[in-house]
This record gives structure tokens, C-alpha cells and sequence, in this order.
């Protein structure tokens, strides 16, 4: 008997259980239209720690719990500052060497002048003046004069009876007699004239202003009659004196018509 043929079309009498199946449904579908592809993990993994740790259940051995109220005070209020006081050391203990801190001396409050008042009061044009006039400064009745000489030649006079004090130096902002020579001081001397009491013959007192000079701690000095005079101190002047200032040859003689 031959083998049947590949393309037999008779109908065969036994059919397998798979072909009957595959002929009378319809083949699965891979992706529904409707539904969604399942996914790949429907369920979200498990967390590492979903759950609290089990709590230690209590051996029959262990002692019970205090309450909170009998437990006994660790420490004061005291005993928290040495605490905190406490400084760690490092290294070895035998380099740990403690070093005692010095007290801080405190600075008290000083309620004393400090002179700025003064100063800012004392200024003139910008510049601080170094010379107060005393309380005792006074106009003077009588002209006095100075005669600038260079030499032998008189070369200027000035009319120093129109105020109570004349400052002499090199700034002219201030100074109301200029000397340019370099060796005298910005603020070099003062003529200043007090009223001072006179013993006369009468039983009262006499009051009378006379003129005196001041050093006002000048580098190179001034000189009264060829002698040097201590500076910030009041020195008289009398008529015919010669002033000299510094190193500068011009002499200032005062005198006045009486």
C-alpha cells in the first residue's frame, strides 16, 4: 500500500486533539487592543524595613522597670558647670600639661576729659590750635609795637595792641604774625597779654595788662635778649626786649611811644 500523497485532500478518519483545537478556536492574540500589556511587576517590591522591628519581649529574669520619679537624680546644677568645664585632652598623659589662664583684668569705665571737646572748640579754619588763652587775657590800653630788624635795617613794623594774644609760626592760616624761616614751628610762640594786680603805693591794688611770651614747646626755642626761654611758660616783656625766634636772624623789638 503507498504512502498518501502531500497533497491528499480525503478526509482522514483520526484527527489528533491538537489540530481539532487549533482549527476550532481562533489563535490567542499577543496584545489586546482593550487592555493594557501586563506589566512586568504587578507588585511593588518589598521595602527593606516594612515593619517596625519585633520589640525584645522580657525575660522572666530581667529586673522590672523604675518609674521615672524614683529614679535617683544624676546630677545638679553644680555638678553641670564642672561638667562643662571639663576640657579633653589628647596624646599621651604625660605631655597633657595643664596650663593655669592668666585673670583678665577688667577694664573700668573712665568718666575723666578726653580733650575732644576742647579741641573741636579750639580749631580754627580746620586747624587745632595747641595755646588756650587763660582766664586773665585782656585787651591792652597801651600801643605796643614790634620793630622787625635784619641787621641793621628796619624792615617792618607791626601794631600789636588791637587784640589780647598773637600767635607766631610758619602756618599763615592761623598765625597772625608769619615768620618763614625754617627752623621756626608752625605754631611757634605766643604774645599774650594778662591782667595782673601791681602793689602801689596807695592801699588799694593797682590792675594793670602787660605783655608776656609763651613757648609753645617749639623745636629750635625762643630766645628773650640772646637767652633761651622755657617752653609753656609765661615769661613778662618789658619795653626795648628782643625776641628772636629759631635760627632765623631777624630780631623783633618791642617797644611802645610812651
Amino acid at each position: 500500500m503507498g504512502s498518501p500523497s502531500r497533497y491528499d485532500n480525503s478526509p482522514k478518519r483520526s484527527r489528533s486533539r491538537s489540530s481539532l483545537y487549533s482549527r476550532s478556536r481562533s489563535p490567542p492574540r499577543r496584545y489586546s487592543r482593550s487592555r493594557s500589556p501586563p506589566r512586568r511587576y504587578s507588585r511593588s517590591p518589598a521595602r527593606r524595613y516594612s515593619r517596625s522591628p519585633p520589640r525584645r519581649r522580657r525575660d522572666s529574669r530581667s529586673p522590672p522597670r523604675r518609674k521615672r520619679d524614683s529614679l535617683p537624680k544624676r546630677h545638679d546644677k553644680k555638678d553641670r558647670r564642672e561638667k562643662v568645664a571639663v576640657k579633653h585632652e589628647w596624646g599621651r598623659p604625660e605631655d597633657n600639661v595643664k596650663i593655669e589662664e592668666e585673670e583678665v583684668e577688667k577694664i573700668e569705665p573712665n568718666f575723666g576729659l578726653s580733650g575732644k571737646l576742647a579741641a573741636e572748640t579750639n580749631t580754627v579754619k580746620g586747624v587745632e590750635l595747641k595755646y588756650n588763652e587763660p582766664s586773665e587775657a585782656a585787651v591792652p590800653k597801651t600801643k605796643w609795637r614790634l620793630y622787625v630788624f635784619k641787621g641793621d635795617e628796619q624792615i617792618d613794623l607791626l601794631h600789636i595792641h588791637r587784640q589780647s594774644s598773637y600767635l607766631i609760626g610758619r602756618d599763615r592760616v592761623v598765625v597772625d604774625i608769619p615768620v618763614d624761616h625754617p627752623s621756626c614751628s608752625k605754631q611757634h610762640a605766643v604774645i599774650q597779654y594778662r591782667l595782673m594786680t601791681e602793689d602801689a603805693d596807695t592801699a588799694k591794688p593797682k590792675k594793670v595788662v602787660k605783655p608776656f611770651i609763651i613757648d609753645l614747646e617749639a623745636t629750635n626755642g625762643t630766645f628773650l635778649n640772646g637767652e633761651q626761654i622755657p617752653s609753656t611758660r609765661f615769661v613778662e616783656l618789658k619795653a626795648k626786649d628782643v625776641l628772636k625766634f629759631g635760627s632765623s636772624t631777624r630780631e623783633y623789638v618791642l617797644l611802645h611811644p610812651e
